[in-house]
């Protein structure tokens, strides 16, 4: 597991990174290159928006001979647990101004209600106790809170109508889960697209995907696998996963008739719960 760090800290990292790199002389370019590393993550991390892992560190140590100050003073955590292969990724979920997600089994993490979240985060291999599931809880239910800015981020939630017919936790969880995602829909702060089975091979059909878009930098895309995670920011391959999330949506219901069909299937929960 990784924890998030504090942004203060990753801050202060890379104003001390940027002392450095200038006093051995060297454009960011130029230490791109030694520190075998792209320009654009050098200055992200000197920006204090991105966190780097330990082999940055490393290398950054070596290059501007540090003395292991890079490793050492690597940005202070703040508890909050994520899978590691997320961390990144959660970094920018907090700065976008607009998040395209396809989910083909289960509900995004952004709209998970509590109930729904428990079942899922206690379901993983090795198990898990109750209290690391919870402290993975409380960091899912807090990355939520970015949906109370009604304005920012704008919130595309496509999903697969596997999401909708999978019983995670039972017909009432599933019912509540549901209905949050149909009050968020109609309150016009999220929009939904379900893939209804209908639609067979489609151009997602491999994975999940997030896109990304910020005021100030330019947009990215996280794809996931099993206990795998990885951001994508070289143009050509971000649009190519745009281009493929465009093509999946075009094949989807639209808004209206996804919370027709979310409205349905809860109502057929609700029934069988009963």
């Amino acid at each position: 597991m990784a924890i998030e760090d504090n942004p203060r800290s990753r801050e202060k990292y890379g104003e001390e990174l940027k002392r450095r790199r200038e006093a051995a002389g060297l454009t960011q370019e130029e230490l791109s290159q030694r520190a075998v590393m792209s320009r654009t993550h050098i200055a992200h991390i000197e920006a204090g928006r991105r966190r780097p892992d330990v082999k940055d560190a490393e290398r950054l140590d070596q290059v501007l001979e540090a003395g292991g100050f890079f490793v050492r003073f690597l940005p202070t955590l703040d508890g909050r647990r994520v899978a590691e292969h997320f961390a990144e990724a959660l970094e920018f979920e907090g700065q976008a101004t607009e998040i395209r997600v396809y989910a083909p089994k289960l509900v995004p993490g952004l709209l998970q209600t509590v109930a729904y979240a428990r079942e899922v985060l206690g379901s993983g291999h090795p198990p898990k106790s109750d209290e690391e599931r919870d402290k993975l809880l409380a960091t899912r239910l807090e990355r939520a809170r970015i949906l109370e800015d009604f304005h920012s981020p704008m919130l595309w939630a496509m999903l697969d109508e596997a999401v909708l017919r999978r019983p995670i936790g039972g017909p009432a969880v599933m019912c509540e889960q549901l209905r949050h995602i149909l009050s968020l829909g109609q309150e016009r702060r999220i929009r939904v697209h379900v893939l209804p089975f209908t639609v067979g091979a489609h151009a997602l059909l491999e994975g999940v995907v997030s896109l990304m878009w910020f005021a100030d930098l330019p947009p990215i895309a996280y794809v996931e696998g099993l206990n795998t995670g990885r951001v994508l920011e070289l143009p050509t391959v971000v649009r190519e996963c745009q281009e493929a999330y465009d093509h999946a949506l075009g094949d989807a219901l639209s808004h209206r008739e996804s919370l027709a069909l979310i409205r349905s299937v809860a109502e057929n929960y609700e029934n069988e719960a009963q």
